[in-house]
């Protein structure tokens, strides 16, 4: 009689920290702007996809809005959160808006300052 062995799946998985985060945009006139200003920046990967474009960053990244803007020729205030929040279809990590930019980390610890999160236990 034989025996088979079941090859080991590629899907397996891994709970280690990646130290990644990333958001992905739609594939549309706002969110190629801000893929562009994104790939300009050191610690960030972006891969355009037929229907989206995915935006992956090492450690922290931040989207900052007058960049955009400035990409776009637009008028200083013209991207902000609310319209991230619309180009935007998913994120991963911890997000944080703030006036003039969106922050994206890829362990909660390090946006602890931004939240007001106090990350010493307390009996």
């Amino acid at each position: 009689m034989r025996t088979f062995k079941t090859a080991e799946s590629p899907f397996k998985a891994d709970n280690t920290a990646s130290n990644m985060c990333g958001f992905t945009l739609m594939n549309n006139q706002v969110g190629a702007i801000v893929a562009e200003v994104m790939r300009t920046k050191e610690n960030v990967t972006v891969t355009p996809l037929p229907s989206m474009i995915r935006v992956d960053a090492k450690g922290r990244v931040d989207v900052v809005y007058a960049e955009i803007d400035e990409a776009a020729g637009e008028e200083e205030g013209w991207f902000d959160s609310a319209e991230f929040e619309e180009s935007m279809s998913t994120h991963y990590g911890r997000m944080i808006h703030e006036d003039d930019r969106t922050i994206m980390f890829a362990n909660p610890e390090d946006a602890a300052e931004f939240l007001d999160f106090d990350l010493v236990a307390r009996a």
